[in-house]
């Protein structure tokens, strides 16, 4: 099984305090920050532009994860100036063309990830294990922070994991994104999950330091 890791997740970040954050994340090794990305059309809400994603790499060395929760990806790939060693979700729902999207992903020397919302069946994977190196599993309806786990999230886990194995993609990732909290990413992680995007109910939770956060996220995932 691959060892679990949390990703920071940036929109959930206080802007005025970004140089305080990345020091900590550097120094307690995080070793990828996520990216949400939002077109107002794919999701009801407006995220992180390609200004936030340059001024990221121009101030960290740590790989970015950049979640595209737009209407075809494929058509704004080049947009994001996608680095080698960073990693890019795109959503099955969004774009008639994963395929090709997938494939672009790859040229630009980056993972490329398979993004499949709480209602999408695991069966849309089916056609695309050849150019996978993960799914992101989103356990809330993309657009929000803050926002509960649905219903059966735990067990669709299980199954995406599953549905990689049979497919000979051991190596390939599990990202969960969506409410993970200090409680519950041990149990995603022991469901199969081995990156897990860290939010207000982790990494950015109001009532810590980023500090006491990032200990306390660490330390939620010591022996699984």
């Amino acid at each position: 099984m691959l060892k679990a890791e949390f990703a920071p997740s940036i929109i959930s970040a206080d802007v005025f305090q970004m140089p305080r954050i990345i020091h900590a994340f550097e120094h307690y090794g995080i070793r990828r920050l996520h990216m949400d990305v939002m077109d107002g059309q794919f999701v009801p809400n407006y995220a992180l532009g390609t200004g936030m994603i340059d001024m990221m790499r121009k101030n960290t060395s740590i790989p970015l994860d950049i979640h595209l929760m737009v209407e075809r990806p494929d058509l704004q790939l080049d947009r994001f100036s996608i680095q080698p060693g960073e990693s890019v979700s795109v959503h099955v729902e969004a774009t008639p063309h994963i395929l090709r999207t997938l494939q672009m992903i790859r040229e630009h020397g980056a993972l490329a990830f398979a993004a499949i919302n709480p209602g999408t069946p695991i069966c849309m994977l089916e056609s695309l294990t050849e150019f996978l190196d993960g799914v992101l599993c989103m356990t809330v309806n993309p657009g929000f922070t803050g926002q509960q786990l649905l219903p059966g999230v735990m067990e669709k886990i299980r199954a995406v994991r599953a549905f990689l194995d049979a497919h000979g993609l051991e190596n390939a990732h599990v990202e969960v994104d969506g409410h993970v909290t200090f409680a519950n990413a041990a149990q995603m992680a022991r469901a199969g999950a081995d990156w897990l995007v860290g939010g207000t109910g982790s990494i950015f939770y109001q009532d810590g330091t980023i500090e006491e956060n990032v200990e306390k996220s660490l330390a939620a995932l010591e022996g699984v």
